[in-house]
């Protein structure tokens, strides 16, 4: 030693004996943030045993580097060589993935240890060779006197946890082996967890963003309500479009009607129109109605209701099968999603509206809303496949689909840019099975003929000349009876869940997921279910939802939500936004952060109450 006398105030060895109660194998990776780890942006230079994942970056490291040379400046060089490893490796653990197990702070309403905890061996060990140096760790008076008695010092410095004490911790193969990985339980369901942003919605049917740097998005409801949220969760009071009056719908529990979707488009800030799907009646004809609407000249967070201009009308010859998906692809042009009229088994004609060309019922359209007059709301894409087909409508972009219920494009992989602007959709299915299709121009998706890879109409399902693009992905009714589209994650919060593509089920609540294998070309199916025991064990997190999951969504950053309710009804206000979170790995600190542009506010503001039920 330096000096001859050696501070012995207690110390961030110190901790409550009341927190020394063990939890016997049963926590999750979470940080002193109380976020799960991450992999560093840069490799850590003194802790490097955490360089590949745990809860240091950079800065942090540098930090521990510093605390750690100014404590080894009281030693002399065989204290040195003698406690170095020690003093390093204790000051480490804020970098391990179990740093708040070992620091007790897996809980933020309670105090926490001020350094990790130790299994009973290595406990002694420390004692026996460097037992003094917990004054030098610590400014904490608890530790006065205990450097004398083994058990004293043992008591306030083991964790009782067999497991998860320091350094059975890292060498425990059941805990380490799929570290950072997604989490599975013994059925290989992947573990998820969720964080409610929004909530007293009437049957939430869709979320959008105006991608113009405000992070805002604006939720429809099926009644004919759209909402203004802002990036800190509060509502806008006054609604951003309010169809009440026009919208055909009623409170019946499953009724398709509605509003059904809504479109923004993608030069919002510059062209400022929206694209509405929606039911209406005229002259007691059941329709679908696409409008555009432009943005007011003095209130940004509300369209003009004036505005209002008819793209398109089709005649629905049944209450369902309204399809009610929009959205504007990478080429700039307007997709609509229509079903196939309603009924059962595509009734109409001779081969159904699906099979028939000549109707836009059971079909894809596109449509060029930028480029056109003021006597034709729109034009026909130039390379639209069936222009100067004979009985033809050339808007058609793809048919024979039953009825499309969410659809989306994919951003691409942010570092290859594999898979930009694929278009998935999910297609309700009738008897037997539910299906994912990747949309492709021309292209014939089966409907009557085929429902998933099987045969519906056995008659066109034998046509030579069908030539339909089967399925990415077909699940029988046992999994569920309506699919409900997703979205390939591409954000930048969860770098475990990049390339997945994520849906669900209407009918039975079930979460999925399906992932491109690259060698194939095969899609590979997983569950979700919502993680067990301490896996969504982090604030703000919880790990149940209601069960009608009606639309999915993506936020500006590219992070994912749900939106389900508890009464699948237009007048109940069941209906939740979900986060999607991956507890089990986040990317690093500062990668994902943002500054949202100012966002001008005219009426009130509601705050964001959740209701966390766990």
């Amino acid at each position: 030693w330096k000096s001859a006398s050696v501070p012995t105030g207690g110390g961030l060895l110190w901790v409550s004996l009341v927190l020394l109660v063990p939890r016997q194998g049963n926590t999750h990776p979470q940080c002193l943030d109380y976020k799960p780890p991450f992999q560093p942006r840069e490799p850590l230079v003194f802790c490097k045993e955490y360089a590949k994942f745990g809860c240091c970056d950079l800065e942090k490291d540098d930090q521990i580097s510093k605390n750690f040379y100014n404590i080894m400046d009281h030693f002399d060089y065989l204290g040195y060589v003698t406690c170095a490893k020690y003093i390093r490796t204790i000051l480490c653990q804020e970098c391990s993935p179990y740093a708040a197990h070992l620091y007790d702070a897996e809980d933020a309403n309670t105090p926490m240890r001020d350094l990790p905890g130790l299994c009973g061996d290595y406990c002694t060990e420390f004692w026996q060779q460097c037992r003094y140096t917990i004054s030098l760790l610590t400014d904490n008076n608890a530790t006065a006197g205990i450097e004398e008695d083994r058990n004293k010092f043992c008591d306030l410095l083991e964790l009782k946890d067999r497991e998860y004490c320091y350094p059975n911790v890292l060498s425990n193969d059941k805990l380490n082996a799929n570290l950072g990985d997604v989490w599975a339980d013994p059925e290989g369901c992947v573990q998820l967890c969720l964080q409610e942003v929004a909530n007293g919605l009437r049957n939430p049917v869709a979320m959008v963003h105006a991608d113009d740097g405000t992070h805002r998005f604006f939720v429809a409801e099926q009644l004919g309500y759209v909402w203004t949220y802002l990036a800190n969760g509060s509502r806008i009071d006054r609604p951003f479009l309010n169809l009440t009056r026009a919208v055909l719908t009623s409170p019946w529990a499953g009724d398709e009607r509605g509003f059904l979707c809504m479109a923004l488009h993608p030069r919002f800030t510059v062209v400022r129109k929206a694209y509405v799907y929606y039911s209406v009646s005229v002259k007691k004809e059941e329709r679908i109605r696409i409008s555009e609407f432009t943005l007011s000249t003095d209130d940004m967070n509300q369209l003009d209701h004036s505005s209002e201009r008819t793209i398109l009308e089709v005649v629905e010859p049944a209450s369902n099968h309204n399809g009610g998906q929009l959205l504007f692809g990478h080429d700039g042009y307007l997709y609509i999603f229509i079903g196939d009229g309603g009924r059962a088994g595509d009734p109409f004609g001779k081969f159904g509206n699906s099979q028939n060309k000549s109707t836009l019922l059971g079909k894809v359209l596109r449509l060029d809303v930028d480029h056109n007059d003021n006597l034709d709301p729109y034009s026909i894409p130039s390379d639209n496949p069936f222009i100067g087909e004979k009985g033809s409508l050339p808007e058609i972009y793809a048919y024979g689909v039953r009825n499309m219920w969410r659809c989306s494009i994919d951003r691409g992989d942010p570092i290859t840019g594999q898979g930009h602007g694929r278009l998935f959709c999910g297609d309700v299915g009738q008897n037997k099975f539910e299906e994912v299709d990747l949309i492709v121009k021309g292209g014939n998706y089966g409907w009557r003929a085929k429902e998933g890879f099987s045969c519906y109409d056995n008659t066109l399902c034998r046509n030579s000349s069908l030539d339909d693009v089967l399925p990415i992905f077909a699940y029988p009714h046992k999994l569920g009876k309506s699919v409900t589209g997703g979205y390939v994650y591409r954000g930048c919060q969860m770098p475990n869940l990049n390339g997945l593509y994520i849906f669900g089920d209407f009918m039975s609540g079930r979460l999925m997921s399906l992932k491109e294998n690259g060698n194939t070309g095969d899609w590979e199916y997983k569950e979700i279910c919502m993680g067990k025991g301490q896996t969504c064990k982090f604030p703000k997190l919880i790990n149940s939802y209601y069960k009608y999951i009606i639309s999915f969504a993506e936020d500006e950053a590219g992070e994912l939500y749900f939106l389900a309710t508890g009464a699948p009804s237009a007048a109940a206000r069941a209906g939740v936004i979900y986060k999607i979170i991956d507890p089990s790995r986040r990317a690093p600190p500062g990668k994902c952060s943002f500054k949202p542009t100012h966002v001008n506010i005219k009426g009130k503001l509601i705050h964001f109450h959740p209701k966390e039920r766990k």
